[in-house]
């Protein structure tokens, strides 16, 4: 174990071998190449191939350099761990918060993800975001606990207007928060009865995911209910996830209709 570290070292105290290594994974280069790829110098990348060739990571074929097998499967490693490390960094902040139990992709799939949080300039940053993508979406599904003015607003106006197609479970306790409003409940009257629309509610969602055409959107609380970030993501995989786990809730929820709002 102790001498695997040791080569971990090796490669991550400088950025030049990895890069190396990597290239060197995917094809044939000259040290001129290499140079001109790296931007090291040619007694640097002299050492580099030196260390590697003692390692067997690299063969020579005239001029040209190349990964060996394991040289290969090293530098396969060395980017899987970055890429783990690089995520690890993005979602530390709010690792705390996410709701792992419910999330069966890898989270690697979240390296590319926008992560919005809160601050004191934009304490509503995250559902603004939110916002900005629904006013652009031609198709949203939806599942959450909650179901905002903002939110609904954006999504009956775009509705009604047929720019947008619109499906959603939500929480009971959310849909009787909007109808205990009169003009939030007109508003979700109007959505309801807008073409290409429909609504289910159940009683217990334990999270807030939207697919917004093909963008995966998490909304982030914490046990209080605050706020803490939201994560927006274009993968295949995780995209996968949203759509089997929307489909999961809707399966099992309660048509809502119109008619039901009405009160005396």
């Amino acid at each position: 174990m102790e001498s695997a570290l040791e080569e971990i070292e090796f490669l991550a105290l400088s950025p030049n071998r990895v890069e190396v290594l990597a290239l060197l994974s995917a094809g044939r280069y000259t040290r001129r190449e290499l140079a001109e790829a790296t931007g090291a110098s040619q007694a640097t990348l002299g050492r580099i191939l030196d260390d590697f060739d003692d390692r067997s990571w690299v063969t020579r074929d005239g001029s040209e350099y190349t990964a060996t097998a394991t040289g290969r499967l090293v530098s396969a490693g060395v980017t899987d761990l970055r890429d783990i490390l690089e995520t690890e960094r993005k979602l530390r902040g709010i690792v705390e918060y996410l709701p792992t139990e419910t999330l069966t992709f890898d989270l690697r799939r979240l390296s590319e993800a926008t992560i919005t949080v809160p601050s004191r300039t934009r304490p509503s940053a995250p559902l603004q975001r939110l916002l900005e993508l629904l006013e652009d979406a031609e198709d949203v599904r939806a599942l959450s606990h909650a179901f905002n003015e903002q939110t609904l607003t954006v999504v009956q106006e775009q509705t009604t207007t047929g720019e947008q197609t619109f499906t959603g479970v939500f929480s009971r306790a959310a849909i009787e928060a909007l109808t205990d409003d009169p003009d939030l409940r007109r508003r979700l009257t109007s959505l309801l009865e807008a073409d290409d629309t429909a609504v289910r509610t159940r009683d217990d969602v334990p999270l807030a995911v939207m697919l917004i055409d093909d963008l995966v959107y998490l909304l982030v609380r914490d046990d209080h209910g605050v706020l803490r970030a939201s994560i927006d993501v274009d993968d295949a995989a995780v995209r996968s996830w949203a759509r089997d786990t929307i489909e999961e809730y809707w399966a099992a929820a309660e048509p809502l209709e119109a008619h039901r709002l009405e009160r005396e």
